[in-house]
């Protein structure tokens, strides 16, 4: 959920909030004062006319007597919208105002329930329903002296109509949910409008911030011509980050090119050094040969001893040039060295390396696998760095496979070919596959056991990221190890030149 969104559900549920609380508030206050008035006005009113109510004593058929109440004419006639009646609760008759009657309505009787809350109370208010006519009555009791007692003998009954207060409330009711309603969605956009033109400057550091990500040109930076509020200093920030950062980067290059160059040129230089002394140690070595042929036994034991130095200072010779040859292909690669890549079928190359694989010192089986997955396999790579990054891993195997053996075979999908070597050497950790790739990394099983530079499988890894390759491993520790480098398929070509572009082969 974007800032944006975040604060115009702010700015709406606030003003929602406000809005639903003042509502509320003030229709429960109009509310309760307008019937607060309309009560005490009906009070006032209903004690007036209670203070004239008079006893009227009616002989029964028994002999005996009972009472009930009558109004004075002024209240009988009462038309101010105030309604009377008058309920004696020895005989059950009813004496009623002239405009109730004109009604033709009658007020609610009074239940037992309620006879005995008048017995306890004043009077009380309750509100009721007539021939669908809402009515506000007000209750109070009229007591009877008679014989040193007083008995509850009837009911007083002042009511008005309320309908047309309803009326009003429930129009208000209407007027608030509307306005509510109208004034949050006019909030909630004028809150994503001003949400909008706040964070608009933001929009621009994004966008700003974004060219410079995928841009090479660290010297970019915000512009950004508002005032110096939270975004101005979050840009200013921002800006003096980017410089720093250009600065290190800068520094961090020169670094890297300087070493770059270091080890270039110190490559070469070893080059020539080693090369003569191989070449002169060998000559050596032939002639001692020669030498000890024809001299005593004492010379020769010592020619030998001495040719042994010799056989040592050559193998070290190799290493070294071994080494300086691989620091000088990683030096490439670190300067961006760019191959040439050619249509390259890969079954009569695979086939060679097969061939010289088989000269390599090893104490393993090898073992040529399943090739049929190479027929008609061509890819766009130079033929040359492919032997070199096949034998890197037949080498790699042979070395660390002291028993067993090694196996070379390929398996095809519909755009990738794989050419996949399997030993049952010493095999790694999990933890460690992640860094044999790493320069002069070498698993800890091995250190001490085979000799090597660890900068094989860097320059393995780099052939294969220049072929626009990937490579599969699959191993454990004591059991072997399994590589599977995929190289992406091209069309079959028919009359390929250098430099022309070539048809993967899913959409031939």
């Amino acid at each position: 959920m974007s800032i944006r969104l975040r604060l115009t559900l702010w700015y709406t549920g606030i003003l929602s909030l406000t809005l639903l609380l003042f509502g509320i508030g003030l229709y429960y206050l109009l509310h309760f004062y307008y019937y607060d008035s309309v009560e005490t006005d009906l009070k006032e009113r209903a004690d007036t006319a209670y203070t004239r109510i008079q006893p009227r004593i009616t002989p029964t058929l028994g002999g005996d007597i009972s009472f009930d109440f009558v109004l004075q004419g002024r209240d009988l006639l009462n038309n101010t919208g105030t309604y009377y009646q008058l309920t004696s609760f020895d005989n059950g008759s009813q004496n009623r105002s002239n405009n109730l009657k004109d009604l033709n309505l009658y007020l609610p009787e009074i239940s037992d329930s309620e006879k005995q809350r008048l017995a306890r109370v004043d009077y009380f208010i309750d509100r009721s329903t007539i021939d669908s006519f809402e009515i506000l009555i007000y209750n109070r009791p009229i007591y009877l002296s008679q014989n040193g007692t007083t008995r509850l003998a009837g009911v007083f009954q002042a009511a008005v109509i309320i309908e047309s207060y309803e009326k009003v409330f429930a129009l208000l009711r209407l007027i608030l949910t509307v306005t509510s309603l109208l004034l949050v969605l006019l909030a909630a956009s004028f809150g994503w409008f001003l949400a909008r033109k706040a964070l608009r400057p933001i929009d621009k550091v994004i966008d700003a911030a974004s060219q410079i990500e995928k841009g090479t040109d660290l010297g970019n930076r915000i512009n950004y011509d508002g005032p110096q509020d939270e975004i101005g200093r979050l840009t200013s920030t921002i800006n003096g980050m980017l410089g720093r950062l250009q600065n290190a980067y800068t520094d961090l290059e020169d670094s890297y090119r300087r070493q770059r160059r270091f080890v270039s040129d110190a490559s070469h230089e070893l080059r020539t050094p080693l090369t003569t002394i191989r070449g002169n140690v060998d000559l050596l070595e032939k002639m001692w040969r020669k030498t000890a042929a024809v001299s005593s036994d004492q010379d020769r034991d010592q020619l030998e001893m001495s040719l042994e130095a010799m056989q040592d200072i050559a193998g070290e010779a190799e290493r070294m040039t071994r080494l300086v040859n691989d620091l000088l292909a990683l030096a490439r690669a670190d300067a961006g060295f760019q191959m040439e890549k050619d249509a390259v079928l890969l079954q009569p190359l695979v086939e060679q390396v097969i061939r010289r694989a088989q000269l390599l010192p090893r104490r393993a089986e090898w073992i040529a696998g399943d090739l049929s997955a190479l027929e008609e396999a061509y890819v766009l790579g130079n033929k040359d760095y492919l032997q070199q990054l096949i034998f890197i891993f037949i080498e790699n195997a042979f070395k660390y496979t002291e028993e067993g053996f090694v196996k070379l075979d390929a398996v095809r999908t519909a755009d990738q070919v794989g050419l996949r070597i399997q030993d049952t050497g010493l095999g790694m950790d999990k933890e460690e596959v992640p860094h044999i790739f790493d320069r002069f990394y070498r698993a800890d099983v091995s250190r001490g056991k085979t000799s090597g530079t660890g900068l094989g499988l860097s320059i393995a890894k780099w052939i294969i990221d220049e072929h626009q390759g990937s490579i599969e491993v699959t191993t454990r520790k004591g059991e072997g190890s399994m590589f599977v480098v995929w190289l992406p398929l091209i069309g079959l070509p028919t009359t390929f030149e250098s430099g022309h572009s070539l048809q993967p082969l899913n959409q031939v």
